[in-house]
C-alpha cells in the first residue's frame, strides 16, 4: 500500500523504533516510511521523548536530528494559548493516562485538520479531536 504526499503525524515510538534496528517495530516502522511520500508532522515534545529514549546512541540522536534538518520532519509549535486544551485533554483521559506527547498531537491534528498518525500506541484509537473524531492510525496496516 503506497501513501502519497499527505501530512501525518509521527508519535515518539515510530521515530524510535526506526533509528533503533533492535527495537521490535522496527521493520513494521520502515516498511511504512518506504511506502509514504508525504510528510510528518510532529512536536518538539515528541522530538524531546524520542531523543530520550535513544539516549544510548548519541548517533540515533544524530540521525534523527539530519532527518529533521533535510525537512523529513515538520516539526509545529505547541503555544500558550493551548495550555487550556492540555488541560482539558489531560483530564479528560486521565485514566489512561494522556501525557504531554499525546497532548500535542491531539492539538496539532486539530489545528492542521489532520486525521491520521502512526503510533505504536493504542492510546490514540480512544483519544478523541474537538470534532469528535479518532485519528486513524496508519500503522495498524503494517504487522509485526
Amino acid at each position: 500500500m503506497r501513501y502519497l504526499l499527505k501530512n501525518i503525524l509521527i508519535d515518539t515510538g515510530p521515530i524510535v523504533a526506526l533509528l533503533n534496528r533492535r527495537d521490535k517495530h522496527h521493520k513494521r516502522v520502515l516498511a511504512f516510511t518506504q511506502n509514504y511520500s508525504g510528510k510528518f508532522i510532529t512536536t518538539w515534545s515528541v522530538i524531546t521523548e524520542a531523543t530520550h529514549l535513544l539516549r544510548h546512541s548519541i548517533q540515533a540522536q544524530l540521525n534523527l536530528l539530519e532527518w529533521i534538518r533535510r525537512g523529513g520532519i515538520e516539526i509545529v509549535q505547541i503555544e500558550k494559548n493551548d495550555i487550556e486544551r492540555m488541560l482539558t485533554l489531560t483530564k479528560k483521559y486521565s485514566d489512561l493516562p494522556m501525557n504531554l506527547v499525546d497532548c500535542s498531537l491531539i492539538i496539532v491534528a486539530e489545528k492542521l485538520d489532520i486525521k491520521e498518525l502512526i503510533s505504536i500506541d493504542s492510546d490514540y484509537d480512544v483519544y478523541r479531536t474537538l470534532k469528535k473524531e479518532a485519528l486513524t492510525n496508519l500503522l495498524h496496516d503494517y504487522p509485526l
